[in-house]
């Protein structure tokens, strides 16, 4: 193994913001503030460098700490799948440093100022362990990347100091950690087995014995509850309701994303032929994800309760793709695949910028119940534009980025021979295509007479908005973009 040319570049996307990090926690006040955001934006523009160069080559870039291959060193890589990730998630953090400017204005030591300092000291942190969680190429510093992610996570859900915070935190916490004892079980297995945790020195290399059978099975569960992937996901709607807008949009649109990431370089990576049955148990859950967490959305009081239960829903559509890639059909496993990254990449822009617009309009209007945003449209209407563009590309409307990654999938099942998850499909839009109406007719609805709504920054509401106009464009992308995904795709035998 040796390095490819950009290499270093993987180095900087960590070293960037986790040294912005530390120095914002030694200066402090705003000087902290306006540290986090510039090193958001110029990990941004790192992350669309990284994209363009793996675009240019067709392969993915790699990189060795230190000289050290593997299995002593410790090697990066960035394939496709790795660069879209990391530009999606530079879009949100962008965007949620940039709506932070006011809702954390005065970050210092003192009462009051405490969580606008952990904010901006966090920001570049999650940015950070997101890169690892994407480059890292060993199953053991993914493990840490995903520690990482749920502790700069936890912090971010709970700035606000609220006891029902932490009651939905700590059950998310010690879900994550049963993820994190059962992930390292099979990690210990694998090592015992291979002597390597290198993703591609195991990759090829594995054999169908019981043992990597177990320790695959104990990793996905793992990885599967922290992802809150039905039935694993009672810890996800509290957690992502009670945070403050910013953590919620995070939990949901990028930190779920690593664990993903992480159990999709699992299966068609490091396991040996994996099982079909096990595929298609994937893609149960994941339908079972889509049908009752939509149904749940619907009888929803709170708005961000509904865009909680929304999200384990979507999160459901990412495994229809396991059974797909697995069916023998060459182009119908391209599709699954890019349609699954696509996915990924929309609902993560479309979630944030639900999650930061409902934030705006209970800030607004004083109101989290459903019913009771009668005027938000006139009140807050930038976000409510934001939730109604996000919720069309949830839903699958035509161009959004959730059209084009929920028509690749339904296409792949009828090509496969699988329709059933074709109506699934439709079925979770129609279901979508609901809840997004209660919201957005509730909004439409007159004020009462005694309405008193306060101003909402326009700063924070174009922020909001860009991330849902994004979501909405990525389905006008030409055919020939959405192949960054196939750089580096598995080759997976029939």
């Amino acid at each position: 193994m040796s390095a490819t040319p950009g290499g270093s570049l993987l180095v900087l996307a960590i070293a960037l913001p986790l040294g912005a990090t530390l120095i914002a926690f030694v200066l402090g006040g705003q000087a902290a503030a306006r540290l986090a955001r510039a090193s958001l934006w110029l990990w941004l523009a790192l992350t669309v460098a990284i994209m363009a160069m793996v675009v240019r080559q067709g392969e993915p870039i790699i990189y060795v700490l230190g000289g050290f291959a593997p299995p002593l060193g410790i090697a990066l890589s960035a394939d496709g799948l790795a660069a879209a990730m990391l530009v999606a998630g530079a879009i949100v953090l962008v965007a949620t440093a940039q709506f932070g400017r006011i809702a954390y204005a005065a970050p210092s030591w003192e009462m009051g100022g405490r969580a606008a300092f952990a904010y901006w000291c966090l920001l570049p942190a999650l940015a950070a362990s997101l890169a690892v969680a994407f480059l890292a190429r060993d199953l053991f510093s993914l493990f840490v990347a995903l520690e990482m992610l749920t502790f700069t996570a936890l912090a971010l859900a709970c700035l606000d100091g609220r006891p029902s915070q932490f009651k939905a935190e700590l059950r998310y916490l010690l879900f994550a950690l049963l993820g994190s004892v059962l992930y390292l079980l099979g990690c210990a297995l694998i090592y015992g087995a291979y002597g390597t945790l290198d993703i591609g020195l195991l990759a090829g290399n594995t054999r169908a014995d019981a043992p990597t059978r177990l320790a695959g099975a104990l990793m996905t569960v793992g990885l599967l509850a922290k992802m809150a992937v039905f039935p694993l996901h009672l810890w996800l709607p509290p957690a992502h309701a009670g945070a403050p807008p910013a953590g919620s949009a995070l939990l949901s649109g990028l930190v779920v994303k690593g664990a993903f990431v992480l159990l999709v370089r699992l299966w068609f990576w490091v396991l040996p032929g994996p099982p079909v049955a096990g595929a298609e148990l994937l893609a149960a859950l994941g339908a079972a994800a889509i049908l009752i967490g939509s149904v749940v959305a619907l009888r929803q009081e709170r708005l961000k309760a509904l865009i909680a239960y929304s999200t384990v829903a979507q999160i459901g559509y990412l495994f229809l793709m396991f059974p797909l890639l697995m069916a023998g059909d060459p182009d119908a496993a391209t599709r699954a695949w890019m349609g699954g990254m696509l996915q990924a990449v929309s609902h993560a822009l479309a979630k944030a910028a639900m999650f930061l617009a409902a934030g705006l309009i209970v800030q607004s209007i004083g109101e989290d119940r459903v019913a009771g945003l009668c005027g938000a449209a006139r009140a807050a209407p930038l976000a409510v534009l934001a939730i109604a563009i996000g919720g069309l590309s949830l839903m699958g409307v035509p161009p959004s980025g959730g059209f084009t990654a929920k028509w690749m999938l339904l296409r792949a099942s009828v090509d496969t021979g699988q329709w059933w998850w074709s109506l699934v499909i439709l079925a979770g839009g129609l279901l979508t295509g609901g809840y997004v109406y209660r919201l957005v007719a509730a909004a439409l609805a007159p004020a009462p007479p005694d309405a008193t709504p306060r101003p909402v920054p326009r700063l924070q509401e174009a922020s909001v908005l860009v991330l849902a106009l994004l979501s909405m464009a990525l389905g006008l992308l030409p055919l020939s973009m959405l192949g960054l995904a196939q750089i580096g795709q598995p080759v997976i035998a029939p």
